[in-house]
């Protein structure tokens, strides 16, 4: 063949090839959509597989139009920081389903909390538990020892506070000073930028909730609650002996303390230079006119260094109760459900 003959070939060669590169090309990134887009990895991951953000039902606006929900009277109990929700949901949550009825349970012995409620689940005392820290690892291996599986579902982001005497004038106090504080190693405010005065550490018994085994795990890293800590019974009574207590020291769930008038929130941070009160600033003296109330944006973001999530513990036995504890998760994770939550103080969810 003629090289006059070829010329004209090999053009319509190269605008085919051309012509398919181009489209598969264009094939691609109309699949990939957002290519080159950064991968977003979740906020708060977890390494337990039978963890919940919610219980996989879409939201729904009022107590009214959540669906699944049975019928009957079901047991629960568990977390005292539960407290504020169980005031300001409970009441709403049965006017709106009168046919699904809700029996708060405290434990035969022992006192009410996150532990106690989760024991009582997994022994079939109770429908469902709410908790105030993730279910151990000791407990999920009870469970299957039991037969069954637990299941957390998270409704609310939850901080704790700490509070001191009102009269006390300190700046604040890093994660580690609070560490030293509580097991025996600062004993004295003027070490920590305050007053020559004895520190007196209050706080409820390790083995009492949820609360206080969050501390001990994330705060003291594991290490036990020094000797020279008085321990007390309930947050209302640590609260009363701490604004009686010109040294004293003691941590609470925030919606339990930040509003409180005969005491002082401290702001806490990873470091000295990074303090962040649990409060909107200013803080406000005029109580009760006026209450202090909660930093949400700071527990929002995770700046707030003490924070955690608030659980409802299903198991998973595919009965009833199953489905009343699941039921009572996507009531709370609703429109309504979620309001509530931010009226009782605490961070939505969603």
């Amino acid at each position: 063949m003629s090289q006059k003959n070829e010329t004209p070939a090999l053009i319509a060669s190269l605008l085919v090839t051309a012509g398919l590169l181009g489209g598969a090309f264009w094939w691609f990134t109309q699949r990939s959509g957002n290519f080159g887009a950064p991968i977003v990895q979740s906020s708060n991951p977890t390494s337990k597989s039978n963890t919940a953000p919610n219980s996989g039902q879409p939201s729904s606006g009022t107590f009214a139009q959540v669906q699944n929900v049975p019928s009957g009277l079901f047991r629960y109990g568990g977390s005292t920081s539960w407290a504020p929700i169980r005031l300001a949901v409970d009441g709403a949550l049965q006017a709106a389903r009168p046919e699904y009825r809700l029996q708060y349970t405290e434990p035969a012995t022992g006192s009410p909390g996150s532990g106690t409620g989760i024991k009582a689940l997994i022994d079939g005392n109770l429908a469902f538990a709410q908790s105030s820290r993730p279910v151990s690892d000791e407990e999920y291996q009870r469970a299957q020892i039991r037969g069954t599986t637990l299941k957390q579902i998270a409704i609310a982001v939850d901080g704790l506070a700490v509070a001191v005497n009102p009269s006390l004038n300190v700046p604040g106090l890093s994660v580690e000073q609070l560490k030293r504080i509580y097991t025996g190693q600062i004993n004295n405010w003027q070490q920590v930028g305050g007053p020559s005065l004895p520190i007196t550490p209050i706080s409820r018994s390790a083995e009492s909730g949820g609360t206080v085994e969050l501390f001990v795990e994330q705060v003291l890293g594991g290490q036990a609650l020094s000797r020279n800590v008085q321990i007390v019974g309930t947050t209302t009574e640590a609260l009363r002996q701490l604004g009686a207590t010109p040294g004293g020291i003691y941590f609470a769930s925030a919606p339990e303390v930040v509003p409180q008038c005969s005491i002082k929130p401290l702001p806490i941070g990873r470091s000295l230079d990074k303090l962040v009160p649990p409060y909107q600033e200013p803080l406000i003296n005029q109580c009760p006119n006026q209450r202090n109330q909660l930093n949400t944006p700071a527990f929002q973001s995770g700046e707030y260094p003490l924070t955690r999530n608030l659980f409802v513990i299903v198991k998973q036995d595919g009965g009833v109760e199953q489905q009343a504890g699941e039921a009572y998760a996507n009531l709370l994770l609703s429109e309504q459900g979620q309001e509530l939550v931010a009226k009782a103080g605490f961070v939505r969810s969603r």
